[in-house]
C-alpha cells in the first residue's frame, strides 16, 4: 500500500466531501478571530485551513497519519506552499498531550473533533481517549465539536461501505465498518464528561468525477482496510466498483446524498 498516494487521494479527492459539515459548525460557533481551535484528527488540514481562514488560530494533533500530516503543513504553517499561513498556526504529530505546549497564550476556545464516528468497530473508544486528553486544555464551558455518520437510511454510502463488512470478515473484529447508531455521540459525550448542548445534521453528498475516482477516495479513508486484508485489493476494488454503478450517473459522475449529524458539547 502506497501510503502517500492514499493520504493524497484524501486531500485531493474525499476530505472535500465534509466542507458543509465545517462550515456549518463554523457558522453556528460563530468562529472567527479570537477563536483558538484545537482540532484534533486533524489529517491533512483542510478544516483547519477553513478555520484559519475565518481568522481563527488554529493547532492540528494527529498521531496516526503522518502522510496526511505532511500535506497539512504545506497548507499551513508558514513557509510553505500555503499563501494563508498564520504564525499562530500548529501542527503537532502526537496526542493533544503534545498540544499543551505550543498552544501559546490561553486555553482552547473550540475542540473539534470531525472525523465521523460511528462507522468503524471501536472508533467512539479512540475518540473518548482523545477527548481525555483534550478537555484539560479547554476552559470551561468550551464547545467541543463531535461528527457522525447519520442514519443508514440516509446515506446512501452506507450500502456501499457494506462491502467492506462483507469482505472482512472473519475480521470483522478488526477495524471494520458498521451501521451508525442514534446515540453514538451522546453516549462519547457522556463518557467524556461532557455537557450536550445542541447538535444538527448536514447533508453531504459524495461526488466523483468518474468511477475511478469513486474508488481512489472511498479506499483513503481507511475504511476498507480490513476488507483489503482479508480479500485482498483486487477483489475489494472489484466488488467496491460494482457497488457504486447504482450511483453512477448518465455523465459517468458518482453521486450518493449523506447526511452527517454533529454534537455540541460543553467541557464542565
Amino acid at each position: 500500500m502506497d501510503l502517500r498516494a492514499r493520504a493524497r487521494d484524501w486531500s485531493e479527492i474525499q476530505e472535500r466531501m465534509l466542507v458543509p459539515l465545517y462550515e456549518a459548525v463554523y457558522e453556528r460557533l460563530d468562529v472567527g478571530a479570537g477563536t483558538r481551535l484545537l482540532g484534533l484528527g486533524c489529517g491533512s488540514g483542510l478544516a483547519l485551513l477553513m478555520a484559519a481562514s475565518r481568522g481563527a488560530a488554529v493547532t492540528g494533533v494527529d498521531a496516526r497519519a503522518p502522510e496526511r500530516l505532511a500535506l497539512a503543513r504545506e497548507r499551513l504553517l508558514p513557509g510553505t506552499e500555503s499563501t494563508r499561513a498564520r504564525a499562530d498556526t500548529r501542527i503537532v504529530e502526537g496526542s493533544p498531550r503534545d498540544a499543551d505546549g505550543v498552544r501559546g497564550t490561553g486555553a482552547y476556545t473550540l475542540v473539534t473533533a470531525f472525523e465521523p464516528i460511528g462507522c468503524l468497530a471501536g472508533d467512539s473508544e479512540g475518540l473518548g481517549e482523545l477527548l481525555a486528553e483534550a478537555t484539560p486544555l479547554a476552559g470551561r464551558g468550551t464547545p467541543v465539536v463531535l461528527a457522525g455518520w447519520g442514519p443508514p437510511e440516509r446515506c446512501a454510502t452506507s450500502s456501499v461501505l457494506r462491502v467492506a463488512t462483507r469482505l472482512a470478515d472473519p475480521l470483522r473484529s478488526a477495524r471494520s465498518w458498521r451501521p451508525a447508531l442514534r446515540d453514538d455521540l451522546e453516549e462519547v459525550a457522556q463518557r467524556a464528561g461532557l455537557r450536550p448542548d445542541g447538535s444538527g445534521r448536514v447533508a453531504c453528498p459524495f461526488g466523483y468525477a468518474d468511477l475511478a475516482s469513486a474508488v481512489r477516495g472511498l479506499l483513503s479513508t481507511g475504511l476498507f482496510d480490513a476488507a483489503v486484508t482479508a480479500a485482498g485489493q483486487e477483489q475489494v476494488d472489484k466488488e467496491l466498483t460494482e457497488a457504486l454503478h447504482p450511483y453512477r450517473r448518465g455523465d459517468g459522475t458518482v453521486w450518493m446524498p449523506n447526511v452527517f449529524r454533529y454534537l455540541i458539547a460543553r467541557t464542565p
